[in-house]
C-alpha cells in the first residue's frame, strides 16, 4: 500500500447540469474557489473542466482555463493542477445517415483538444483512451489521435493521467508505453460505474490494478452512489482516490453536497478511519515526479 494517499477532486466536469444542484461551480471564480477549498479539506490534486459562465454549459475556451489556473496559483503554488482533455471526442450519428454528425457531436482535431495544455502547461492533464458507447452516443479516441494528443503533452512537459474506462484501454496504453509514445510506468485512473464500462466492484479494481506495469501510480473513482465505496476499495488495494461533483453530487443518500470540500472531507475521513494517511500536495508532487508549479 502507498505510505500516503493522494485525494484528487474533480470539481465540476461537463455532464452534471446546473439544474441538478445549485452548488455546482460554473464561473472561473467559483471553480477556482472550489479547488482551493478542496485543497484545504485534503485534496492534493484538482481535475478541472470549465464552463460557459453565462449558460453553465461545458466550454473549451482557453481563457477560461487560464483564469481558473491563475486564480488557484495566486493562492496555492503546491496544489497539483490537472486539466481535462476529454471534451471534443463525442459523436452523435444522425438518424438518416450514421456517417453524418447530428447535433451534440463535439469531434475536434486532436491538437484542438489539447490547445490549452500547450499554452497553459499545467502539472498534469487527462488522456482518455476509451472508445465506447456513452449513453445514447459514442466517445471516440482512436490510437492515432491519442498519439497526436500525447505528442503535444510531451512537448509541453505535462504529465498524462491515463483515464481507463475498460480493460481494452489498458492494453492500448501498454502499447503506447511499449512504442515510446508514453513514458512508463505511468499515472493511471480507473473510471468505475460509467454504463457500458468498468463495473464498480472490488473484482474490477483488483483486475485492473493487476494489469498495470510494476511501479505504476494509480487511482480509482466511482460514479454516483459508488463514489465512497470505491474510495475505500481503492485504498484497500493500495491505490489513490478521486471524488468531486464531476462524479457525484450527493454527500449521502438524498443529501446534496454543498461543496466539493465536503466530498473531500468525507473521503479523507474514510481513509483515515481505515488507518491511512493523506498526502499533501507537496508530497504528492514527489510521488508523481513533478517539480515546482510553473505558473
Amino acid at each position: 500500500m502507498n505510505a500516503k494517499t493522494l485525494i484528487t477532486c474533480a470539481v465540476t466536469g461537463n455532464l452534471v447540469k446546473p439544474d441538478q444542484t445549485p452548488h455546482l461551480p460554473i464561473t472561473p471564480t467559483q471553480i477556482a474557489d472550489e479547488c482551493l477549498a478542496a485543497a484545504e479539506a485534503g485534496a492534493g490534486q484538482v481535475h478541472i473542466h470549465v464552463r460557459d459562465p453565462k449558460t453553465g454549459r461545458p466550454s473549451m475556451e482557453v481563457d477560461l482555463y487560464r483564469e481558473v489556473v491563475d486564480r488557484i496559483r495566486r493562492s496555492n503554488r503546491d496544489l497539483i493542477i490537472n486539466l481535462t482533455t476529454g471534451p471534443g471526442g463525442r459523436f452523435v450519428p444522425s438518424e438518416d445517415d450514421p456517417k453524418v454528425a447530428a447535433p451534440g457531436s463535439t469531434l475536434l482535431p486532436p491538437e484542438k483538444r489539447v490547445e490549452h495544455i500547450a499554452l497553459i502547461k499545467p502539472d498534469v492533464c487527462s488522456l482518455d483512451l476509451n472508445t465506447m458507447n456513452s449513453g445514447p452516443d459514442v466517445v471516440i479516441n482512436t490510437p492515432k489521435n491519442v498519439r497526436r494528443m500525447a505528442k503535444v503533452m510531451r512537448e509541453a512537459g505535462v504529465k498524462p493521467e491515463l483515464e481507463i474506462f475498460d480493460s481494452g484501454d489498458i492494453h492500448l496504453a501498454l502499447d503506447l508505453i511499449a512504442d515510446g509514445t508514453l513514458d512508463g510506468p505511468g499515472m493511471w485512473t480507473f473510471v468505475l460505474g460509467v454504463k457500458y464500462g468498468f463495473m464498480p466492484t472490488p473484482q474490477t479494481v483488483l483486475y485492473a490494478r493487476d494489469m498495470l506495469p510494476r511501479g505504476a501510480f494509480w487511482s480509482a473513482f466511482g460514479i454516483g452512489r459508488m463514489e465512497f465505496p470505491i474510495v475505500a476499495q481503492a485504498w484497500l488495494l493500495g491505490g489513490n482516490v478521486r471524488v468531486g461533483m464531476e462524479d457525484n453530487i450527493y454527500l449521502e443518500k438524498g443529501v446534496l453536497a454543498q461543496s466539493n470540500a465536503q466530498l473531500v472531507a468525507k473521503a479523507r475521513d474514510i481513509i483515515e478511519s481505515l488507518g491511512g494517511e493523506i498526502a499533501t500536495a507537496r508530497e504528492a508532487r514527489t510521488m508523481l515526479g513533478l517539480g515546482e508549479a510553473r505558473q
